[in-house]
């Protein structure tokens, strides 16, 4: 399976919304393209794209994308038209549903798994690290 992208944001091109750590939003979001969360939201989304919530990020509410990334988080549910990516510090209550899902070992799901594809959850250890540094070194 040489070739193959596991991680769904290693396949998204062009500019990413990004939502940073300590901003809280409140409300109801409809957009395109990908989304990363580091901050906090309340209410409901329609993305038409990826979407992923960082390690740290914390949703609330009905969280509906193309695909989806979960790293923090989730009091409600995640719908993805394609494929569910959970990394090992993701905590979700609520229910997930979408093509395909990938379980990392440690994540903790409260609540229904439904993949829409007929196939069976994946599970696989996470190598690479799930929170979004901005860091940069001088040379």
């Amino acid at each position: 399976m040489k070739g193959i992208r596991r991680r769904i944001g290693d396949s998204s091109s062009g500019p990413t919304t990004f939502i940073a750590k300590g901003c809280r939003i409140k409300g109801t979001l409809k957009g395109e393209g990908a989304y990363a969360f580091c901050g906090e939201m309340e209410g409901d989304c329609d993305i038409d794209g990826p979407l992923t919530l960082a390690d740290g990020g914390h949703w609330t509410g009905t969280l509906r994308a193309t695909d989806v990334v979960i790293a923090g988080r989730v009091d409600g549910d995640v719908i993805a038209k394609n494929r569910v990516e959970i990394a090992g510090s993701a905590r979700i209550a609520g229910s997930l549903s979408g093509a395909s899902i990938a379980v990392a070992e440690g994540a903790v799901i409260e609540g229904e798994i439904r993949i829409t594809s007929g196939e069976s959850p994946k599970s696989f250890t996470e190598k690479r690290s799930t929170t979004m540094n901005q860091s940069s070194s001088a040379a």
